[in-house]
């Protein structure tokens, strides 16, 4: 992680255009020495309790496929200040674009002209992309959504998460991870490694949002009623919250799209597919991608 993180461009934007509210934090990758850069850059937005490391084993075989990728860090995760007084992903909006306009459009005005990337957004952060599309139809060309919730269903089974900030000493707490890993993010526990493991330890201690319910509501399959560019829906055959349900959801999000919908499954992923199969879900993207 260190070396890929060596490589990247760390950019910080301010939260809004009112001065002392806090900053933003992106990290940035181009395509290797002498590949072409493909399309629009991919702006890709986390999940919940995360931070730009829940892509992580995607980020080289995307920009060897010649994308530019911008991760960001969402307001109140990672290393990024949260919103003052926001609670949840209606409150990241005006962040989220002030930031891809100073990033990717006119860095003097914050303007852009015309769509100036592809949204993509794993869980919480594919609620974030959706409703991102819908508010500023101007940001973006594409919306692809990674085991998105908000789509106003029950969840396919009960996850039943453990609580860890409690528990005596470091090799609890990690038991405790292990089995929220197994739990809510992969389907093939074989696949939790060290390196996981310390990922979402990480990730989860620097959550300062843990009271976000938007998820639980139809708040996504709202704003897709609005959004007005073509969208792509990536889901894990094994993702507990839509688990037996696929199809279910499937025709939901097509009744919701305004456009046609490009629906992948990921026949031997969970959750956090790009994490547990990257190959799969790099071929996946780049079909939904122009």
């Amino acid at each position: 992680m260190l070396q890929l993180q060596a490589r990247s461009r760390r950019v910080v934007t301010p939260l809004s255009a009112e001065e002392g509210r806090g900053q933003m934090v992106w990290h940035g990758w181009q395509p290797p020495a002498g590949v072409a850069q493909r399309g629009l850059p991919l702006v890709m937005l986390h999940g919940g309790s995360g931070s730009w490391t829940h892509w992580l084993r995607v980020i080289e075989p995307l920009t060897a496929a010649g994308y530019s990728l911008w991760l960001a860090d969402l307001p109140g995760f990672g290393e990024s200040d949260g919103v003052p007084g926001g609670m949840d992903v209606d409150t990241m909006l005006e962040p989220l674009a002030y930031g891809i306009k100073h990033l990717l459009g006119n860095e003097s005005t914050g303007a852009s002209a015309g769509p100036v990337c592809d949204l993509v957004g794993f869980s919480f952060g594919g609620m974030a992309a959706g409703l991102l599309a819908a508010a500023c139809p101007e940001l973006a060309q594409r919306l692809v959504m990674v085991g998105a919730p908000g789509m106003g269903m029950t969840e396919g089974r009960t996850v039943r998460l453990k609580g860890w900030r409690h528990l005596p000493g470091l090799e609890a707490q990690m038991q405790a991870h292990h089995h929220n890993i197994a739990e809510l993010m992969l389907h093939d526990v074989a696949l939790i490694d060290d390196e996981t493991l310390a990922l979402h330890a990480l990730n989860v201690a620097r959550d300062r949002l843990p009271r976000r319910r938007l998820s639980r509501t139809d708040a996504l399959a709202q704003a897709l009623t609005r959004v007005q560019v073509p969208v792509a829906a990536i889901y894990g055959r094994y993702d507990p919250l839509y688990v037996g349900r696929l199809p279910e959801l499937h025709a939901l999000m097509q009744r919701q799209c305004a456009g046609p919908l490009n629906w992948q499954v990921m026949e031997e992923a969970g959750h956090w597919a790009q994490h547990e199969s990257p190959a799969e879900f790099c071929a996946a993207l780049q079909q939904a991608l122009p």
